[in-house]
């Protein structure tokens, strides 16, 4: 054979080869295909396709497991942010980490969502940083729940225009401002007069007792303020026999000088706890330092006439109420004291007899938020009032009243006398709900005894109390990096770090910075001057 046909013969063998692999190749295809279609019509299991080619597995081998501490493992943990926050109450803000919304607020959190064994809530936190302004949302939405709040002494004031706005009454109180009669019974006597008229004898008689143990507290806490002592049992037994002297036999509502008149007139029942021996010499001998202090409260004095006559403003049931007392100065510590008495009085007076009507279904259930704002104040005021707050922390439950306590730190309440900081702390430990805003590092060895906080929760309170920031293009500080902003705690629980942001509604009436808007005149006037001597001194030099 020649070459070529050699070469022929190779390339025909080639072609011959290709096309028998190619048939081979497609045979093949439609094998496993048919086999992939078997595989499709098996049931799919827990350990993979069943049927023949499926995959399917006998034994599955159990994963390696580790441990680990949650500092050692918490970027694996996959639960890093927590649950969702809770939407029962008022909404108060948003998380600052997650944006979710926070409804908070001690009544329904207690009430309503069962989260806290108590309705009340403690509030800490730098001054300027909006613990005011949180507080007063949350009286603003119970408000819209029916709940009705209550200012028993507004020192600054922060919520006069709060409880305006909800349509509620403000009693102003100061010297020549109005006056609040201790001896008034309030609504007492009305309200013992409608048990009565249903058949509740036992329940008026009560109320009626109630009064009078009130007005006799009321009077011998004046004595005690004016005399820094309190006064002696049988002071305090002529006090209360000339009161009861007055229910009987006084027609209207009687005053200060209608009980040192009774005291100075001495009738029997009054000679007989005074023990004079029928010698009126001695009786007199035994009140003159009671007639004293009485003439002191009824006619002026140190307390002035505040106490002495009928009550301008008598307070409401059925609407919420601020006690403003303001225009009492600081150096007036006295009278300030001797008004924050007063006012808890009266208004716990009115609660009691709501309560007393409503379970006798003559009035309609109601509830009340007791805002105590600038709480350090009003504990520094005198003797007495560390009492009622303390009395009112364990038993807020029973009388239907939450309360919502605001102080700067826990340093404000060791500042107390030694009798009374023990009572003050447990203020914050009894507190069903505590909010922490900004707070200096010294703040945080006290505070962790009391409530238990992480490090990273410290440090988030300690970074929120920085000072703000200068904004060199408009020359004005910027807003605190920590205003508006919470550490919500409920026991031995994370804290809830949340935002609270005004409405426009909530700014018109929320501002205790408004007296700084205004440019001081002097200022601008000694401005003037330092720019003309500037000037002068430039021409001079030039």
């Amino acid at each position: 054979m020649t070459p070529d046909q050699i070469a022929l013969a190779v390339l025909g063998g080639l072609v011959v080869l290709v096309i028998v692999g190619a048939l081979l190749f497609v045979r093949t295809g439609q094998k496993n295909t048919d086999a992939g279609s078997s595989t499709s019509a098996g049931a799919l299991t827990s350990r993979g396709w069943s049927g023949p080619g499926g995959g399917m597995s006998n034994f599955i081998q159990p994963p390696a497991e580790w441990r680990g501490t949650t500092v050692q493992v918490c970027g694996l943990w996959p639960y890093s942010i927590g649950a969702g926050t809770p939407m029962v109450g008022v909404p108060l803000g948003r998380h600052i980490h997650t944006g979710a919304t926070l409804c908070c607020d001690p009544i329904s959190w207690f009430q309503r969502a069962k989260l806290i064994s108590n309705p009340s809530l403690f509030v800490l936190g730098r001054p300027g940083l909006g613990k005011s302004t949180a507080v007063a949302r949350m009286a603003i939405g119970l408000a819209g729940y029916g709940v009705q709040p209550l200012v028993l002494g507004d020192l600054r004031p922060d919520y006069v225009e709060v409880i305006r706005a909800l349509g509620g009454q403000v009693i102003t109180l100061g010297r020549g401002r109005g006056y609040l009669n201790v001896l008034d019974p309030g609504e007492a006597k009305e309200a013992a007069q409608r048990l009565v008229d249903a058949g509740f004898e036992k329940e008026a008689g009560e109320v009626l007792e109630d009064a009078h143990g009130r007005r006799l507290a009321m009077v011998s806490s004046l004595l005690t303020i004016l005399r820094k002592s309190a006064p002696s049992d049988v002071e305090e037994s002529i006090v209360d026999q000339a009161l009861r002297y007055l229910d009987r036999h006084f027609e209207g509502i009687p005053v200060l000088g209608d009980l040192l008149r009774v005291v100075q007139e001495g009738p029997e029942e009054l000679r007989q706890v005074a023990v004079d021996r029928g010698d009126f010499a001695e009786y007199q001998r035994i009140t003159r330092g009671l007639e004293a202090s009485l003439i002191s409260l009824s006619r002026g004095g140190r307390l002035g006439e505040m106490f002495s006559k009928h009550t301008t403003n008598p307070m409401r049931l059925d609407r919420p109420v601020v006690y403003d007392i303001s225009a009492i100065g600081e150096a007036e510590g006295d009278l300030r004291a001797a008004t924050l008495l007063a006012c808890w009085s009266n208004g716990f007076a009115t609660v009691n007899i709501a309560n007393v009507l409503a379970d006798a279904e003559l009035e309609p259930r109601r509830h009340y938020f007791v805002i105590m704002d600038e709480l350090w104040r009003a504990l520094r005021a005198g003797n007495g009032i560390v009492d009622r707050v303390d009395f009112l922390t364990r038993l807020n439950r029973q009388v239907g009243v939450g309360t919502a306590m605001i102080s700067h730190t826990m340093a404000d309440l060791s500042a107390l006398p030694e009798e009374d900081r023990l009572k003050a702390k447990g203020f914050v430990e009894r507190a069903g709900m505590v909010m922490c805003a900004g707070l200096p590092y010294t703040e945080m060895p006290e505070l962790t005894t009391v409530i238990p906080f992480s490090e990273a929760e410290q440090e988030l309170l300690t970074g929120w109390q920085d000072p703000p920031a200068w904004d060199a293009a408009s020359g004005r500080e910027v807003d605190p990096p920590g205003r508006g902003k919470f550490l919500v705690k409920v026991g031995t629980r994370p804290g809830i770090p949340v935002e609270v942001r005004l409405t426009e509604a909530e700014r018109s009436i929320r501002d205790t910075n408004q007296r700084w808007y205004e440019q001081s005149r002097t200022g601008r006037r000694a401005l003037r001057a330092v720019e003309e001597l500037v000037e002068e001194h430039e021409e001079r030099v030039s």
